[in-house]
């Protein structure tokens, strides 16, 4: 069986739809190929763990001399294993999500960026982030675009309509007789998330209303005071960089303006799926942001999976989760009366909007399986195996 070495810095027990992501694919892999790991695992100094890294790869390199392709989970991974290029003939491929490649230091896309290029391959998660590589140096034929999956099994969790009762226990929230919207995830500028507070919701009706799930951070630590204090420009980097809640301070603000809209905080993964599946809608508002695309989407594929019609911006790597008139429908980002008129078209009729739910389920079950990830890197995978000097 052919060896390759994986090496993430994104797996379990840290949960995230990148560490999810790297898991199923490591572990789909490990059906064709024999597969090493090397992987970060929560607990572990991150500091040390990288420190220790090069001499965790070349021991693997060295017990393992038949491995015949080395895969990185991102580019912040790429990064740290520039060495590789030249102390190794083996083919190494790295796969890139969105900021890993677009993150706005000069020093990194004018000094990192063209090193990257230099590796065998890469793989993209989207068109979007694949076109974001090839306007910065990267070869076409070497750049490949395989879709994120979603786990499937999620589609099979009944639904359990005691989330009713839940939301109005832990949060006093009566969602009786109430259209309802969802969105998840962290307040991220680029998530637009204000923009639809200010802009969509107060020119909705009553009877809708939004439930926000995800972290919501409402003290400021003191480096996060320090590094507010910088210059705006060194700010963004740093907020870029470390995936920074951007836009808390205005969703915290809107929160206390409009009656209409809730946030739950980061809710158990069992209690997330209830209100994935209690939502009539599932929202995307995103908006673009200098250096910050949104690389895929996958919180879409979550929402669709659960039987819920997603609403999304037409814009960057979402309009490869999301294909518009099948498991969602894509709008123009920013352009609040079409936001409005949609929400309130689809809203308007409950028995249509059930028949295209249920058809955007089926349709990202059969288009966006952990399978299908897992033979699309393959397919990339066995093009540099067949390349490599070994042969």
């Amino acid at each position: 069986m052919t060896e390759i070495l994986c090496i993430t810095h994104k797996y379990p027990p840290t949960i995230g739809g990148m560490e999810q992501q790297s898991f199923e694919l490591i572990k789909g892999l490990s059906d064709h190929y024999k597969t090493h790991v090397i992987a970060y695992k929560n607990g572990e100094n991150k500091v040390l763990w990288f420190g220790k890294l090069k001499s965790r790869i070349l021991t693997v390199l060295r017990e393992n001399p038949d491995i015949r392709l080395i895969h990185l989970n991102d580019g912040s991974m790429g990064v740290a294993c520039l060495w590789l290029r030249k102390q190794t003939n083996i083919p190494v491929v790295v796969t890139y999500h969105g900021l890993d490649i677009t993150f706005p230091l000069d020093f990194f896309q004018q000094k990192l960026v063209p090193k990257l290029s230099e590796f065998a391959g890469a793989v993209c998660v989207s068109r979007a982030t694949r076109n974001e590589c090839l306007r910065r140096g990267f070869n076409e034929k070497k750049t490949y675009v395989v879709r994120n999956g979603v786990d499937s099994n999620m589609a099979d969790i009944p639904f359990d309509r005691g989330i009713i009762k839940k939301l109005q226990r832990d949060f006093g929230i009566d969602v009786a007789d109430k259209h309802i919207l969802v969105v998840l995830g962290r307040p991220v500028k680029r998530k637009g998330f204000s923009w639809f507070l200010k802009s969509v919701m107060p020119n909705l009706n009553k009877d809708i209303c939004l439930l926000m799930a995800g972290p919501l951070k409402t003290k400021t630590s003191f480096i996060e005071k320090a590094w507010q204090a910088m210059p705006r420009e060194i700010n963004r980097h740093i907020q870029l960089m470390l995936g920074s809640a951007s836009d808390t301070r205005e969703v915290e603000e809107q929160l206390k303006l409009q009656d209409n809209v809730f946030h739950l905080g980061s809710l158990p993964y069992s209690d997330l799926l209830q209100v994935l599946s209690l939502a009539d809608l599932f929202i995307m508002p995103n908006i673009s942001v200098p250096g910050d695309i949104e690389g895929f989407g996958l919180v879409a594929l979550e929402a669709s999976i659960r039987g819920t019609f997603v609403i999304a911006s037409g814009i960057e790597g979402i309009t490869d989760a999301v294909t518009d008139g099948k498991n969602g429908c894509l709008l123009p980002s920013k352009n609040a009366s079409v936001w409005i008129d949609k929400i309130h078209e689809l809203l308007s009729n409950k028995e249509k909007l059930k028949t295209v739910s249920e058809q955007g389920k089926e349709f990202t079950r059969k288009h966006y399986s952990w399978e299908i990830m897992v033979n699309g890197y393959r397919a990339v995978f066995d093009r540099f195996i067949g390349n490599s000097p070994k042969d």
